[in-house]
């Protein structure tokens, strides 16, 4: 196995792998904004389905549809600008703590238990799909300061 310090960026991964790893980002940033659409634009709606009640006020199921609009945003700009997928892979861990705690101290619909285990699947495939060729979850430059 080589050390991190032989993996250098001019080292790209192969091309099945970055394949994979931009087909997964995409996917995992389509599956956001969708959410984030059915938050913004049918929060009563998806409530239901999910088996909430009622929401009262709408603006904050509207807002966090608002937040999954940024998430998506922020995983399509670090990955094809900085070729990183840390953001990702720290949001979808947050996500997966806060959804599976709550779940276990609190009575929730099926849908939290459930997000908490689609957003953990997530977050591993690309972990798992980025260790593959051995790379930094940063992407090429890491966390090296600019000169």
């Amino acid at each position: 196995m080589a050390s991190r310090e032989s993996m250098v960026a001019s080292d790209p991964p192969g091309p099945g792998v970055a394949r994979a790893e931009r087909a997964l980002v995409v996917l995992i940033a389509v599956h956001s904004i969708a959410v984030g659409l059915f938050l913004v634009l049918a929060p009563e709606w998806g409530a239901r389905f999910g088996g909430f009640g009622p929401v009262q006020p709408l603006f904050f199921a509207r807002q966090a549809g608002a937040f999954h609009f940024v998430a998506a945003t922020a995983y399509l700009v670090e990955y094809f600008r900085y070729r990183g997928v840390l953001l990702l892979v720290v949001t979808k861990s947050v996500a997966v703590v806060f959804l599976l705690l709550t779940s276990a101290v609190d009575s929730v619909p099926w849908v939290v238990p459930l997000s908490g285990v689609a957003d953990g699947l997530m977050g591993l495939a690309v972990v798992l799909v980025r260790r593959v060729e051995g790379r930094d979850l940063a992407g090429p430059c890491g966390w090296r300061s600019a000169p």
